[in-house]
């Protein structure tokens, strides 16, 4: 058989995809880069937590400027997504649309998908532009320091999340999704103790003006300066189901601590692993995840630099 056409083929264009293409590219291997386009960081209308950008930068610029980056220094970059992901002799093949290839290596940084809060999607996006919406109060937690916010969900996820943003605002409320809400008698405990207000549903999001959203619930209608929806993510583990990879019990994908997962040649790195969901985390792994390739290559056939002939 014939050698793979790359040494590496990463699956998903965010931030740790991106990152660990830029390291490979400049190791001198030949990376192709597959994106389905829709990482998450995109949705980010600013950044104000991310290091080196003390205004604050979109997540669209972000992720553009570290494409321009990878594409600088030699990384093929095709926009698809991998349905198909086989093991064969000598690594990997993969396929998207009418697109196909084979790599020594592969690295997944397929990442996850958030669940959104029911509500029109132009509606959801021109709210989430606006900062109306928020997915991370890890990340953003700051700018709704003493403003109104609800919570969207039940449960313990609901209920953490929530306790969570009482660290930067007293008013809060969580809001149930689709029905009364699932509470045991330590959740409601924590809602009184942080003096957290608690809302039945089923809820939707109605409508929004420049500065406000209202949710609407059987109970009334309820105005916030930002929501955050506390609903879960789906992850993206379908190809390294395709393959054999293990996962944990949150569905992600296992790795060590040089991101390697239990199928050679197969590597994890963002928020498709488990971690903390945040930009800064994802590139540090994929530039762990990046240098492993390089070394777990070389040991197979080493990787020398002949030098430059000169006239």
């Amino acid at each position: 058989m014939s050698e793979p056409h790359y040494d590496c083929l990463v699956i998903g264009g965010g931030p740790a995809g991106l990152t660990a293409a830029i390291y490979l590219v400049r190791f001198h291997l030949s990376i192709k880069l597959v994106d389905a386009g829709n990482s998450r960081a995109s949705w980010i209308p600013c950044t104000h937590n991310h290091a080196g950008y003390p205004d604050g930068i979109s997540g669209k610029e972000l992720i553009a400027l570290m494409t321009a980056q990878a594409r600088r220094y030699g990384t093929s970059i095709e926009a698809g997504r991998v349905t198909r992901l086989d093991r064969i002799d000598g690594g990997f093949s993969a396929e998207w649309g009418e697109g196909a290839v084979t790599a020594r290596t592969v690295l997944l940084a397929t990442g996850v998908k958030n669940r959104r809060p029911p509500m029109d999607l132009e509606l959801h996006d021109e709210a989430l532009a606006r900062g109306l919406i928020r997915y991370c109060p890890i990340c953003d937690g700051y700018e709704v320091t003493d403003k109104k916010v609800g919570v969207i969900g039940s449960g313990r996820h609901g209920v953490a999340e929530a306790v969570f943003i009482r660290g930067f605002t007293e008013d809060i409320t969580l809001i149930a999704p689709d029905k009364a809400h699932d509470l045991d008698a330590e959740d409601r405990r924590r809602l009184e103790e942080y003096g957290i207000a608690c809302v039945d549903g089923p809820c939707e999001a109605v409508g929004f003006d420049a500065a406000c959203i209202t949710i609407g619930t059987p109970y009334g209608h309820h105005t916030f300066d930002s929501v955050y929806p506390a609903l879960g993510s789906d992850i993206h583990n379908e190809l390294a189901c395709q393959v054999g990879a293990a996962l944990s019990e949150d569905g992600t994908v296992k790795v060590d601590s040089h991101q390697r997962t239990d199928v050679e040649g197969l590597y994890a790195a963002g928020d498709v692993v488990i971690g903390l969901d945040q930009i800064s985390h994802a590139m540090g792994e994929g530039g762990v995840a990046a240098t492993t390739i390089r070394n777990d290559l070389a040991k197979k056939k080493p990787i020398v630099r002949e030098a430059l002939k000169r006239a």
